[in-house]
């Protein structure tokens, strides 16, 4: 009670306060009171110019091609229109993509940013003992390109791998964004937070933008279940670490929200579709599941900071 009536109070002296001339330094009220509600309602997205026509028709190019056929069936959950815009992503740029695995963003992204463009898939340094499925993750200075031809042939932008313990020197300073998608839990429960933030930073130019789309946990919801082994982080532990290593939260939106997950899976996000662990084939509990659709995601967009 006592910050809202702080908040009310300076609101109300701002209020009252003679307008600003425009080249008049805002008073230490004023100033306050922007840092007060930052804190309470969050950053205040950033005005952005509307996409222009051929930008706009180059997504809807990469989005309706029949590459994405199977692809396709997620876009009602992934909005990668909607996403790749609030992330103020546009052809020609140079975009890192965190652990592009299946490449079901590459297929989007490579066409996208056309022939002008550089998309880095990037990926972590992983343990000898992480095998299998994990394996896809390796050696990406040949394994990225050579599955970037089977997912879009030789279409739009150049393509390039790197892993995060790879000399970065000669990409340092070239991205204009970097996006990780639903990887945060995987960054922390196997120890590739570090060195991937670090990477990042690297990468990025000085102005550059972080995109994070990530599966969201209840705002109350245990440490004891948010540490990775479920899919599931909270919103405000997501900010507080990339504002660690040097990322100002921009914007958050709400574009892959999903207020119909519960977000408490005993076993986590793999609950839902399209993994459905634990509810069988035919049931009613997978029916069910499948109504909930997939999980509930936080967007946030960030920049690097100097």
């Amino acid at each position: 009670m006592r910050l809202l009536a702080s908040i009310a109070a300076i609101a109300a002296m701002t209020l009252t306060a003679p307008a600003l001339a425009q080249d008049e330094e805002p008073s230490t009220g004023e100033r306050l009171l922007g840092r007060v509600l930052d804190a309470v309602l969050g950053p205040e997205e950033e005005a952005q110019s509307p996409p222009d026509q051929a930008t706009i028709s180059a997504m809807a190019a990469a989005l309706d091609h029949e590459r994405r056929a199977e692809d396709r069936v997620r876009d009602a959950w992934r909005h990668p229109a909607e996403t790749l815009e609030f992330f103020r992503i546009a052809p020609g740029m140079t975009v890192v993509d965190y652990m592009p695995a299946g490449g079901w963003y590459s297929r989007v992204l490579i066409p996208y940013l056309g022939t002008q463009g550089t998309y880095i898939g990037l990926n972590p340094e992983l343990h000898p003992d992480l095998t299998g499925y994990w394996d896809m993750y390796r050696n990406a200075s040949s394994r990225i390109p050579s599955d970037a031809r089977s997912w879009v042939g030789n279409e739009g932008a150049r393509v390039v791998g790197l892993n995060t313990d790879d000399d970065l020197a000669a990409w340092e300073g070239s991205a204009d964004r970097v996006l990780i998608f639903r990887e945060i839990h995987n960054m922390r429960r196997f120890g590739w937070f570090h060195d991937s933030l670090v990477a990042a930073r690297t990468l990025l130019k000085d102005d550059g933008l972080l995109g994070v789309v990530q599966h969201r946990a209840n705002a109350d919801a245990p440490a004891s279940y948010v540490l990775g082994d479920r899919g599931y982080q909270r919103e405000e532990d997501v900010a507080a670490l990339f504002s660690a290593y040097g990322f100002d939260l921009v914007a958050r939106s709400e574009v892959n929200a999903n207020p119909a997950d519960p977000a408490d899976w005993e076993i986590g996000v793999w609950s839902l579709p399209p993994s459905f662990a634990g509810a069988e084939e035919g049931s009613e509990e997978r029916a069910r599941r499948a109504q909930i659709g997939e999980s509930d995601r936080m967007t946030l967009l960030f920049r690097k900071r100097p």
